[in-house]
């Protein structure tokens, strides 16, 4: 694999060759990967999580505070996860068409991932992923989320911002997703707020986070136009303040312990030979009284 200061050299130069390529390495677990990772030297670059059900407006926001952020000076990455294809498993939207004012910028890495099944709405290498792009020299580094249910809340356990953007007319999204994705969100934006009844839907949210028990001084609600560059500045006030927050409160521990758990977790998943457990479960399912829970503390 590729040598950090090689990869940190070609993203200061705006060259993102050997980090894709690095990435790619990453994702297919190609040997000596754990040694890699567990090398890397990250700076706590905050990472903010875009989510919201398809057609928010997500890659558009993203697009918006990109240009913001590259006006001050910023050097910027983007993972944008996408669904699988069900032949090739790559990426079958590409954000690089959507975000197309920046796939050749110098100063923004933009990286269409494919969720390859995936639950959550993220991509199963994720953690090092963001991991990687904290040790080369990013300035802000966003993920945004597949986009296509409501059970995109795993992005809150990688985001130290989980921003969720909806529109106006999704009224009975939001109540559908009250009990999972509503609840992950540390700023809503409300995006395309210059349709009819956007305020009224603006004090919907309010409402429900009252009915929640959640403070609007710790959950904010932005209205954005972010097709016309409206409420970007806004909505990086109320990240940067968020983050500041986090820091301040020692939440950023939490989400640590949390990313912890799950890399233990895949660590030991990728220890147990399915094939095999697919094997003597036939076998086990062909004997009286089956019981998972014996069968399963063979594999533990």
């Amino acid at each position: 694999m590729f040598a950090v200061s090689d990869i940190a050299k070609g993203v200061a130069e705006g060259n993102f060759l050997l980090l894709a390529k690095t990435i790619s390495q990453i994702e297919n677990k190609v040997d000596g990967t754990d040694a890699y990772l567990a090398a890397l030297e990250p700076t706590p670059i905050p990472i903010i999580g875009i989510t919201g059900p398809p057609g928010a407006g997500k890659s558009t926001l993203i697009s918006g505070l990109v240009g913001e952020w590259i006006a001050a000076g910023k050097r910027v990455a983007v993972l944008s996860v996408d669904p699988s294809s069900p032949f090739h498993q790559g990426a079958i939207l590409g954000d690089r068409i959507r975000m197309k004012e920046w796939y050749l910028h110098p100063q923004v890495f933009i990286r269409s991932l494919a969720s390859r099944g995936h639950l959550g709405g993220l991509n199963s290498s994720m953690i090092e992923l963001t991991t990687l792009l904290q040790s080369v020299g990013f300035d802000r580094i966003v993920v945004e989320t597949v986009g296509v249910g409501q059970s995109e809340v795993e992005v809150a356990s990688l985001a130290d911002t989980t921003v969720v953007v909806l529109v106006p007319e999704a009224g009975d999204e939001v109540q559908m997703m009250k009990s999972g994705l509503m609840e992950v969100a540390d700023l809503f934006v409300v995006n395309k707020s210059d349709r009819p009844d956007a305020q009224t839907f603006i004090n919907h949210i309010h409402q429900m986070m009252m009915e929640n028990g959640v403070s609007d001084t710790l959950v904010k609600v932005i209205p954005t136009i972010a097709s016309q560059g409206v409420g970007m500045t806004d909505l990086i006030q109320a990240i940067d303040a968020h983050q500041l927050a986090n820091t301040e409160l020692g939440s950023n521990k939490k989400l640590i312990l949390a990313k912890a758990i799950q890399l233990i977790v895949a660590h030991k998943m990728r220890q147990i030979d399915f094939k095999k457990m697919e094997q003597d479960l036939e076998v086990a399912c062909a004997k009286p009284h089956f019981n998972i829970f014996e069968f399963t503390q063979r594999f533990i």
